[in-house]
């Protein structure tokens, strides 16, 4: 039933949105429920205004913020796009008087799977207090191997691209590059391209908190 933004004949503005545009701000009531009709829209947190930490995506055509109308609570992440997106805008004065419309069970269910939802989002938010410096160290140990010509050392063979590794470890690109850099400031790694080698593994193990 909620497939569809015209399912209770909300009026709704139309529009397409560049890739990096914020849709949601944490904390900051929207006065829109965000229909996306087609595109990805990057949930996670936004720091010195870049995605520093990626959570998930959305992809369309879904809902973006409907959990938040249901409850009547501000967004518990940021939504930046992750590409062109086409959206629609409904009021939210008018989607929670169509949701009114709804018999009351279906309400009280649509409430129960939003708080639920959101408990799950608040516990990814309070799990980004392990800063990317812990998570990128720790994975760079977990993928550790014996290194070639140089028994031993450790190192790290890089068989996907950065932005699927940041992805993994639920932090932007940008950020993930920034991190290495730092690491090999510090004499905790070295190498650029594909090799990375591992030149303090227990100043990482330390890092990392293990």
């Amino acid at each position: 039933m909620l497939s569809d933004p015209q399912a209770f004949a909300w009026p709704a503005d139309a529009s397409t949105v560049a890739a990096g545009t914020q849709l949601l701000r944490r904390a900051c009531v929207d006065e829109h429920v965000l229909y996306i009709d087609s595109g990805r829209v990057a949930l996670g947190v936004v720091e010195n205004g870049v995605l520093a930490h990626q959570m998930g995506l959305v992809e369309g055509p879904a809902w973006l913020n409907v959990g938040c109308a249901v409850l009547d609570k501000a967004p518990v992440v940021d939504a930046v796009a992750d590409g062109p997106v086409q959206l629609r805008r409904v009021p939210l004065r008018d989607f929670v008087a169509g949701l009114r419309e709804m018999p009351a069970p279906a309400q009280a269910l649509l409430r129960d799977m939003a708080a639920a939802h959101r408990q799950q989002a608040e516990l990814a938010v309070s799990r980004l207090a392990k800063d990317a410096e812990a998570r990128c160290a720790e994975w760079l140990l977990r993928h550790a191997e014996p290194a070639q010509g140089a028994p031993g050392t450790l190192a790290v063979l890089l068989r996907q691209r950065k932005r699927m590794i940041a992805a993994q470890l639920g932090i932007a690109p940008e950020t993930l590059s920034r991190v290495l850099r730092q690491l090999r400031e510090r004499s905790l790694i070295s190498g650029s391209g594909r090799i990375l080698n591992l030149l303090d593994p227990g100043a990482l193990r330390a890092l990392a908190g293990a």
